[in-house]
């Protein structure tokens, strides 16, 4: 039942009509970016980015491609990470030639992004930017360029949207502060 993810928000941080505008600018801006782009890939990381990916891709009216990656460096518990990264699924596009922006739900320490970058710009793009739905820019511990930023947010512990909490709730249609003291 959608209902039981109320015993763990403390609030909604930004709801859909605003999550849903913000992305319909982004779409436009990245449109307006690659209007005379011919090889334009988007590549979404799993699974967070889905939601971002789903809808951010319906506002980019230049034609595109879509291709996943999957990539740990969570441990269990709300705030557990790791510096190691570990590619459990990789992309099957070719990514020589093309302009390659990654689609990425939330950057925080930078570690998990700048190993996905670095390993990507090996496989030499014409061009490899970054979207990010939210950045916590005060958890950074790796400087990252973010080309394209839908919100920016405090550090704190957010869900929904695509975000999980223990793997649930990623279908809400807005993000919510999680209620820790519900953990």
């Amino acid at each position: 039942m959608i209902d039981s993810y109320q015993k763990y928000l403390q609030e909604i941080l930004i709801d859909e009509k605003t999550l849903q505008q913000r992305i319909t600018e982004l779409g436009r801006q990245i449109s307006a970016d690659y209007a005379d782009c011919e090889k334009l890939l988007l590549v979404c990381i799993l699974k967070g980015g889905v939601m971002f990916l789903t809808d951010l891709t319906r506002c980019i009216n230049v034609p595109h491609e879509i291709d996943f990656m999957a990539v740990s460096s969570y441990g269990k518990g709300a705030r557990a990470t790791t510096k190691n990264v570990r590619i459990d699924m990789d992309l099957t596009a070719e990514l020589a030639g093309k302009h390659v922006l990654i689609v990425e739900d939330i950057i925080d320490s930078g570690h998990t992004l700048h190993f996905v970058m670095e390993m990507l710009k090996a496989r030499q793009p014409a061009s490899l930017h970054l979207c990010a739905l939210l950045n916590k820019a005060s958890r950074r511990e790796i400087p990252i360029r973010i080309d394209y930023i839908g919100f920016e947010i405090e550090d704190r512990f957010v869900f929904g949207y695509g975000l999980d909490l223990d793997e649930k709730f990623r279908n809400l249609p807005f993000i919510g502060l999680v209620r820790t003291e519900a953990l």
